[in-house]
């Protein structure tokens, strides 16, 4: 199985892999979910770590006593606002050198995609952009490549974050072991991506007509 096989199945059959953690890594588990939230939010490269199904999944197995969903909540938070602070950081250090470097897999696409985002919603992005997928991940990233005050960018960091985590694990908390959910747990996860990316599609089909109109 190569590496993009084995992430679509990771994530679509994530209630399977994180009930696997569970079982072998016991209370090592949080730490484990507090890794993935920070390198999903911390590190540019790595967009196409789970999320929102990573918390959706997690919610579910707080309810049935796997986590305490109060632990749980504050750990994922934490590190939501610990991930994108750091890439933030790297964004204004060191943003303009990672992006004209042809050797760092960044798609320029994925940037512009956020740079268009900035420009519809300003830094209402950094709250926004917590649930639109790589988008999610791009965000702090620009935010400081364009040097946007840092103040202003926690505010919207902080509360971004307690939002994204809070939605999901309560999602998953209150409905993930509902019968027709869970023997249908891949298809919701489906359900959330594509939720998820719908407003990437919409500005996407709305570029392409502006650009025909102008042509």
């Amino acid at each position: 199985m190569d590496l993009i096989s084995f992430f679509i199945s990771f994530i679509l059959h994530i209630d399977k892999h994180l009930g696997e953690i569970i079982s072998q890594y016991g209370t090592f588990a949080y730490l484990i979910l507090f890794l993935i939230i920070f390198v999903e939010t911390g590190l540019v490269f790595t967009p196409f770590l789970p999320g929102d199904s990573l918390l959706f999944a997690a919610g579910a197995f707080a309810a049935i006593g796997s986590f305490d969903i109060f632990l749980l909540f504050f750990l994922l938070w934490g590190a939501a606002v610990l991930g994108d602070t750091v890439n933030y950081w790297i964004g204004h250090f060191f943003g303009e050198k990672i992006i004209s470097n042809k050797r760092i897999p960044i798609k320029q696409e994925h940037v512009e995609k956020t740079q268009v985002f900035y420009a519809k919603h300003g830094g209402k992005t950094i709250f926004l952009a917590r649930f639109v997928p790589i988008v999610r991940t791009f965000a702090p990233f620009v935010a400081g490549v364009g040097k946007m005050r840092y103040g202003y960018f926690i505010a919207y960091n902080i509360f971004g974050g307690f939002v994204w985590v809070a939605s999901f694990l309560s999602a998953g908390y209150f409905f993930g072991n509902i019968p027709q959910v869970k023997e249908n747990f891949s298809l919701v996860i489906f359900t959330i991506i594509f939720i998820s990316i719908l407003p990437m599609i919409v500005e996407g089909v709305k570029s392409k007509r502006s650009k025909k109109q102008e042509s």
